[in-house]
């Protein structure tokens, strides 16, 4: 692993690091800020899931994270968003290839060869963070936005016991109704739809449920509303009995700003998670 760079924070330290990933066959970077009680103890951790078109930067720099995570002393992991770099498949979209993993191990060519996201985000990077980092592995919960929204989702639902909270702003609730979803399910997964309902949060809300609280924002002037279909994801928590709350945010849009206004609220809502007994 190499230190990219390492920068005091909140009286902790915000860290980018890059690594050779095995199960992605590429180097990979991700963001990590540990509280000033890591330097004593192991602490619990946060995962963050970026959006479309984002790498491991953007929420490190624009969603205000680490100024809640430092009052609650837990530390957040910003992972990239998709393979990158030389002979990676990629495509003029914004929507597919590098920046659009969308969470899910590719089966189809010319994806398959590296687009293995969801074996990077459940397994190759909690082993290296937790087995180089002052992290709890015991104490974990995930957040994400967006395209991230949909894979926090769906990796807290299909990882029982993993995390003990799950978070999410303006997901893309149903995917497989969506053409954020279709398109790249169609791309990465094949043709056959019933490879794509393991990675829809609203089918999986109806089928699994979560073991744990979930909360929802989403802005009620978001441009990409009809594209993330949240009436989905809250008519299938109703339908469940789902401990948890969607809530619609009025006025807000699906910027970082939308974000960094309601980052607080989520930071609070996990902590409370991480650290009951």
């Amino acid at each position: 692993m190499k230190t990219i760079s390492e920068n005091k924070c909140f009286g902790g330290v915000q860290g980018v690091y890059s690594h050779a990933s095995e199960v992605c066959g590429c180097d990979m970077t991700f963001g990590l800020f540990l509280p000033r009680e890591a330097a004593e103890e192991p602490v619990p951790v946060l995962w963050y899931l970026s959006g479309l078109t984002c790498t491991h930067e953007n929420a490190m720099i624009k969603a205000g994270a680490q100024a809640w995570a430092a009052d609650h002393a837990v530390a957040l992991v910003f992972p990239d968003t998709s393979p990158r770099g030389e002979g990676v498949a990629d495509d003029a979209a914004y929507d597919l290839g590098q920046g659009a993993g969308f969470y899910v191990n590719a089966t189809e060519a010319p994806w398959a060869a590296h687009y293995r996201m969801w074996d990077y985000v459940a397994e190759e990077l909690p082993a290296l963070v937790t087995a180089t980092f002052a992290i709890d592995d015991e104490r974990q919960s995930i957040t994400g936005h967006s395209m991230g929204g949909h894979g926090a989702l769906t990796l807290a639902m299909r990882l029982p016991g993993r995390f003990r909270s799950v978070s999410a702003f303006a997901p893309i609730a149903s995917p497989t109704a969506s053409d954020w979803g279709r398109k790249q399910f169609a791309a990465y997964l094949g043709k056959d739809e019933a490879a794509w309902a393991a990675h829809d949060a609203s089918l999986l809300m109806r089928r699994l449920g979560f073991d744990g609280p979930v909360l929802v924002d989403q802005g009620s002037k978001d441009q990409f509303l009809d594209l993330l279909k949240p009436e989905a994801l809250a008519h299938a928590m109703m339908e469940r009995r789902q401990n948890g709350q969607v809530r619609m945010q009025p006025g807000y849009d699906h910027s970082y700003f939308f974000v960094s206004t309601f980052m607080a609220d989520h930071v609070a809502f996990h902590a409370e998670a991480l650290y009951r007994d």
